[in-house]
């Protein structure tokens, strides 16, 4: 048995050469999954960390219960392991923070009332703790994306989500999907709330974008997300004679 499967909302934290945050981030998940409004696991997702993650990550695991863990051969991008995580999990939610806790795990107690009422609940980072060229960036970056797929998202790049699971297991996969969360569940008519959350600066390691590319990333996938939409299939099943009812007699 997949054991995400027990919990209610599983919380996704990929993990790249973060071997300076695992004990801050073991203590903060640990403390919140103590007191969470819902059933809640963690689920690391070691993207081929060259440092000593991958050790710290196991003993994490094998000291908390509800701490669980993938990890990737090599390196193959923050798409890609928040789709591993989706793609392992089989909690009806999924949840997603990054390892360098700018923001905070406690803060899902502000999108987690609004799950059932929308398919993506995400943050919007108030009071921003980044420089002055990182805030830039991410503004265009940010402004850009909104012009390009009419998202009236405020703050994509906010990494404190809770995404339906059935959804988020549709969401197309492709390098720079985690900057088009909420329009690719509007692609399934999904709806999306925004709630302001905390953010805090980076207390240990070293962040892994630059202004190259926050900037030309967004810029080159946008195109790329236009162009995907026009072809994206959307459909809803009526009726199946697959899934028996209670009604049903199979024998």
């Amino acid at each position: 048995m997949n054991k995400t499967e027990l919990y209610e909302f599983c919380i996704i934290v990929p993990i790249y050469n973060e071997e300076d945050n695992m004990l801050r981030l073991e203590k903060e998940l640990a403390d919140y999954l103590k007191t969470a409004s819902v059933k809640a696991c963690a689920l690391f997702v070691n993207d081929g960390s060259k440092d000593d993650s991958q050790r710290l990550i196991e003993d994490v695991c094998a000291r908390n219960k509800s701490f669980y863990y993938i990890s990737f051969a090599q390196n193959r991008g923050l798409s890609a392991a928040i789709k591993a995580g989706i793609d392992v999990a089989q909690s009806p939610y999924v949840g997603y923070i990054d390892a360098d806790l700018q923001t905070t795990p406690q803060d899902f107690e502000l999108l987690l009332p609004h799950r059932k009422d929308y398919e993506l609940v995400l943050g919007i980072r108030s009071g921003r703790k980044d420089s002055f060229v990182k805030n830039l960036s991410s503004k265009i970056a940010n402004g850009f994306r909104r012009m390009m797929t009419k998202d009236g998202v405020e703050d994509t790049g906010c990494p404190l989500k809770v995404i339906r699971t059935d959804y988020a297991k549709r969401i197309p996969f492709f390098t720079g999907m985690h900057r088009f969360l909420p329009a690719l569940i509007q692609l399934q008519n999904g709806r999306v709330k925004q709630l302001p959350v905390r953010h805090f600066e980076r207390m240990a390691g070293q962040s892994k974008f630059h202004l190259w590319n926050r900037l030309t990333g967004p810029f080159m996938d946008c195109f790329a997300y236009r162009w995907m939409k026009k072809r994206y299939i959307n459909y809803t099943i009526a009726a199946d004679n697959i899934t028996p009812n209670k009604d049903t007699n199979v024998g």
